[in-house]
């Protein structure tokens, strides 16, 4: 009996070891969860083309509304340009915004750079064009010299550089009263030749060609919308049917043959024939004022 219950127990523990193993074997472990590696997607960038002029129009702005200072001031006024430019508000061309008029300083398009500034407004335009802009400007459109006072409350100042005080015009609400600019990391410059810029802004606009239809064989008439026909003050109508005139019946007379040339013949009553005459002919010239034909 003992031998019987130890073999019992033992057959219950390897049982029950048996079990334990079988539910561990089987448990399910939970997935660990994927982190998100997606990255923000930018939007692409607005392009604007500019040319070895557009160029020239951008350094003379920096040269002579800087003062001729240093490089902080070319980037400033830098800065004003592509931000007019990207506003929406302003001529698209860098040259078409130095150009307008009373905005830049006078004479801003023909006075002469001096040469040992060259390298330093090169320097600054290279910057500018590849998307670096002047940190303090942010958004501004307008400056004025340094040390001007106006009594105008919408002139929200941010930075002096170059002898000039870069405002934003401003609201009393705080919003921006002219076109935001985008931001530099939006915009990209192309540079393109002078014969290039002008074939793909040019800012007239053709109208589509239409494929030429080939003529008919057969010319059919086109009435004219309203045609003006002088018609004359009294209009004869022609009639239909013209009566055809009747000559009066013509007596003849059928004698016998005369044998003597002195004799006189008695005549002799015979029937009357009636001999038609041919239609008279009308001259359609005659009837040319009161017949009405419109040429095509």
């Amino acid at each position: 009996m003992r031998a019987q219950r130890k073999l019992g127990a033992c057959l219950s523990g390897l049982l029950l070891v048996g079990l334990v193993a079988t539910s561990c074997t089987t448990t399910q472990k939970a997935a660990p969860s994927s982190r998100s590696s997606t990255k923000p997607i930018r939007p692409a960038k607005v392009t604007y083309n500019y040319t070895a002029k557009d160029r020239d129009c951008l350094e003379r702005a920096m040269y002579f509304e800087s003062e001729h200072s240093d490089h902080d001031g070319y980037m400033a006024v830098g800065t004003v340009v592509m931000n007019r430019l990207t506003s929406g508000a302003y001529p698209n061309t860098i040259c078409g915004i130095v150009a307008q008029e009373r905005q830049f300083a006078p004479g801003v398009m023909v006075k002469e750079v001096k040469a040992q500034a060259q390298p330093d407004l090169d320097l600054a335009a290279t910057a500018i064009l590849r998307g670096e802009r002047h940190p303090g400007v942010k958004d501004a459109m307008f400056f004025h010299t340094q040390g001007l006072r106006f009594p105008y409350d919408n002139m929200h100042y941010v930075a002096i550089a170059g002898g000039n005080a870069f405002y934003e015009k401003r609201g009393r609400d705080g919003e921006l009263q002219t076109p935001a600019p985008l931001p530099a990391y939006e915009v990209a410059m192309n540079y393109v030749s002078g014969q290039s810029m002008s074939a793909t802004q040019s800012p007239f606009v053709l109208p589509e060609t239409q494929p030429m239809q080939p003529a008919p064989s057969v010319a059919t008439f086109t009435p004219v919308s309203n045609p003006t026909v002088n018609l004359p003050t009294t209009t004869t109508l022609v009639p239909a049917e013209v009566p055809i005139p009747t000559p009066a019946p013509t007596s003849m007379s059928i004698s016998a043959p005369v044998t003597d040339a002195n004799a006189v013949a008695t005549p002799v009553p015979t029937s009357t024939i009636a001999v038609p005459q041919p239609r008279p002919n009308f001259d359609s010239g005659s009837f040319s004022g009161n017949s009405l034909r419109i040429r095509g």
